[in-house]
């Protein structure tokens, strides 16, 4: 195991070279990071807890459940499957009540913007519109602020729910997957109403069939994927635009020397578009040269840097997992953070430094942070008090290393519509040449990596299996931090379809895109389900998700936002690849959910340990979809003679593909 202290010599773990240089370096000598604290604490993750069989749920136990075995039930009665369906559920619970919370912040922001308060504006009118029929919003002779304001009323309603009518964005699922909720019972109402259902029938002597369990777990899923991340990607693209393709940086050499660096961390992309704003300002520009600095550079961290990377260029320095390192280069004035996947480490990592970490949303203090609240009614005023402290400390930065010559390029901003015009055009939008490649073979089928990034597995484990994806044709589809890992390995670019087999490098290189598309931060999930719901749309493969050549994979998941995202896509009809699950001490509950579940959805979860197993279960899987689709098939060579001639009229279609005859 990898360590700060031994220079990284004969690591496994870390591949990334930036990472490496950097814990090499003598500033870095009394850093402790993650990878310290696993080689320190010398013992196995609990198999009761791995194995999803450990209950805590009351104050009778904890009781450690032992499948199969009489007396090792629990105190109440709850058996193996029971547990680990309740288990598996919070989860769930708590990953959608995650991505739940940030969506209401967006929201709530964006009805301020609509009301004309704040910074920001309406951007993306068209994408308002588009919205507004969705909502049955009237568009006609009327500001776009007033429809802003109606559209986000509604949204924020959304979340309270209490009809028994489903959420306003499942009407843009297909029909059939429409009808399957309907007759599961599984239509999601309210966000809230969701997760508060979910853990009361969680709670001792509530739910206790775990396919019923699991039921519930599917509509609290759902109200993520169709409700709550879908309303925040709409919303806050309509607000801050929609992301279009744009090169920039992916990496540690982000940071610059003579400027000031503010690394933003965390998910909610209202304050990072504040800080964006702020940093351009005069003032704030001439507070930094008054210290010396040439001015200041802002650089993402995890799911936040994704949104400022989409939107507007800006590099993202680090994922989840180097967030310790970033700090370690002693190159960072502040680390400003919001909420979610913010390690406690990086406070006593700042200590080595001049570095403030500086928290901003009352949800998310930490001992040694600096808190200024982030007021989304004073946003601009907010944003310059934080850079205006981050500021203060260039002239305290001590000796820092940033390793420049590391730096690679990606291509992102691959938003549904964005896909939507590369493929067709302004005029003739489509997905049609996305199916026909995937119909006539050159692509074989679209896979999403998503989530976060691990300690359990190297860091190029992600990279691992987009070259073995790639390589055989399959398209693939990135958010979070799994996106950032992609960019780091060179793979989010257009000069990367060399990697690909031979016919997705054409496709590639016709169209000029990366083999690896960068769809967002882990919220924007949503997009992905939309692509697919255009593609079922555009027709030629199948009526609903589950019929697609199509898979995703979580990885090197890490947080339970990951498990939320797996089970909408599932519900939604699309098979997942995790690398674990909490759940195998449930024989039953286990089998469920790795093969029974098709039954109900369409898809199933998998899980396969390394990541040429994960890569290989994806391929078989869109393999498979294929054959089912008929599209497996090799066409013969057709040669056409005087009778087909005549079928075809005046012969203008003999310049068709296909038309192997003489002409």
């Amino acid at each position: 195991m990898a360590t700060s202290k031994t220079g990284c010599e004969g690591c496994t773990d870390i591949t990334c070279s930036s990472s490496k240089l950097v814990l090499e370096q003598d500033i870095a000598k009394n850093v402790r990071t993650a990878y310290d604290r696993i080689q320190a604490r010398g013992m196995a993750a609990c198999l009761f807890g791995s194995g999803g069989t450990c209950c805590r749920n009351c104050n009778m136990g904890p009781c450690q459940i032992i499948d199969g075995v009489e007396d090792m039930i629990g105190v109440c009665g709850a058996t193996a499957d029971t547990v680990a369906a309740r288990n598996f559920a919070r989860t769930v619970a708590a990953g959608a009540a995650a991505h739940g919370d940030h969506a209401r912040e967006m929201v709530k922001g964006f009805i301020e913007t609509a009301r004309g308060n704040g910074p920001h504006e309406i951007k993306d009118v068209e994408k308002l519109h588009a919205l507004a029929k969705i909502f049955g919003v009237e568009i006609e002779e009327r500001d776009v602020n007033d429809i802003a304001l109606e559209i986000g009323e509604m949204a924020l309603a959304e979340f309270g729910n209490q009809s028994e009518q489903g959420m306003t964005m499942l009407k843009r699922a297909t029909k059939k997957r429409q009808e399957i909720w309907k007759k599961l019972g599984i239509e999601p109402r309210g966000v809230d109403r969701e997760v508060v259902e979910m853990m009361h029938r969680t709670h001792i002597g509530v739910d206790q069939e775990y396919e019923n369990i699991m039921l519930q777990a599917s509509r609290c899923a759902l109200s993520d994927g169709w409700g709550s991340s879908m309303l925040s990607t709409e919303l806050t693209d309509i607000m801050f635009g929609t992301p279009v393709p744009r090169r920039a940086i992916v990496d540690l050499g982000v940071l610059k020397k003579d400027q000031v660096n503010v690394t933003v961390h965390g998910h909610e992309p209202l304050l990072a578009e504040a800080l964006c704003i702020a940093a351009e300002d005069p003032e704030m520009i001439e507070l930094a040269k008054k210290q010396g600095a040439k001015g200041i550079n802002l650089a993402g961290v995890c799911c936040t840097g994704n949104e400022i990377l989409m939107r507007r260029g800006i590099p993202v320095a680090a994922g989840f997992v180097q967030q310790e390192i970033a700090l370690s280069t002693g190159a960072v004035e502040a680390m400003v953070v919001d909420v979610q996947c913010i390690m406690q480490s990086v406070a006593e990592v700042a200590k080595n430094f001049h570095t403030d970490i500086i928290t901003t949303n009352y949800r998310a203090k930490m001992p040694g942070g600096v808190h200024i609240q982030f007021d989304e009614h004073a946003a601009l005023e907010s944003a310059k008090e934080i850079l205006s402290r981050a500021i203060k400390n260039y002239k305290k930065r001590g000796t820092c290393y940033i390793p420049e010559e590391t730096k690679l390029d990606v291509v992102v901003g691959f938003s549904h519509e964005t896909i939507n015009y590369m493929l067709g055009g302004r005029f003739r939008a489509s997905y049609r040449p996305l199916n026909d490649n995937i119909i006539n073979g050159r692509i074989r089928g679209v896979a999403a990596m998503v989530g976060c990034d691990n300690f359990k597995l190297a860091d190029d484990a992600h990279e691992i299996i987009a070259r073995e994806l790639i390589k055989n044709n399959i398209l693939v589809v990135a958010t979070g931090c799994a996106a950032t890992s992609l960019g780091r390995a060179g793979l989010v670019n257009p000069e990367a379809a060399r990697y690909c087999g031979d016919s997705l490098r054409e496709v590639c290189e016709t169209v000029g895109m990366p083999p690896v598309l960068h769809m967002g931060s882990c919220v924007d999930n949503s997009r992905i389900l939309i692509a697919l719901t255009q593609m079922v749309n555009q027709g030629g493969l199948g009526e609903d998700i589950d019929d697609l050549p199509a898979i995703g994979t979580a990885p090197l998941w890490m947080s339970e936002k990951a498990v939320a995202i797996g089970q909408y896509f599932v519900a939604s009809g699309a098979q997942v690849v995790f690398q674990d699950l909490a759940t195998s001490g449930a024989k039953t509950f286990n089998k469920y959910l790795l093969e029974d579940m098709m039954g109900t959805y369409g898809a199933h979860w998998n899980v396969a340990k390394e990541p040429l197993d994960i890569a290989r279960t994806m391929i078989e899987a869109i393999e498979s979809k294929r054959d089912a689709l008929g599209i497996n098939k090799k066409k013969e060579r057709v040669l056409f003679d005087m009778d087909m001639r005549r079928d075809l009229g005046d012969g203008s279609g003999l310049t068709d593909v296909g038309c192997h005859g003489p002409t």
